[in-house]
């Protein structure tokens, strides 16, 4: 498993650590039962704030894709496998738009009335 974050970017590190964690297991790098690196052990590898990868985590804990445990550090969940079949649709959706040249906000826009109705 490897994170990188993009200081540079608009989105919060935080984010950027929970979403690179998130597609791991969307991509099957991260099993259930897999151990993430202690907070400290990353937050100094990514040269940032340990409060901003508890963030992520708490993040990913409050989503129910690691549980995180004094002495036992952040597990994955069998929660975040449940994904990976989401990641073939997604990947079918993304082809079929750039072959038909639908823009990636029409996209966005189709997604978002979906999730909402």
């Amino acid at each position: 498993m490897l994170i990188r974050v993009d200081p540079a970017s608009d989105v919060p590190i935080y984010d950027q650590i929970a979403a690179s964690v998130r597609a791991d297991a969307s991509r099957g790098a991260l099993q259930p039962g897999d151990r993430l690196p202690a907070a400290r052990e990353l937050a100094l590898a990514l040269d940032v704030n340990v409060h901003t990868v508890l963030r992520a985590y708490q993040q990913l804990r409050d989503e129910g894709l690691i549980d995180l445990r004094r002495g036992r550090g952040a597990v994955v969940t069998d929660e975040a496998s449940r994904s990976s079949g989401l990641v073939v649709s997604v990947r079918a959706l993304v082809a079929t738009a750039r072959r038909d040249g639908v823009p990636l906000q029409t996209v966005l826009s189709l997604i978002r009335e979906e999730f909402s109705a």
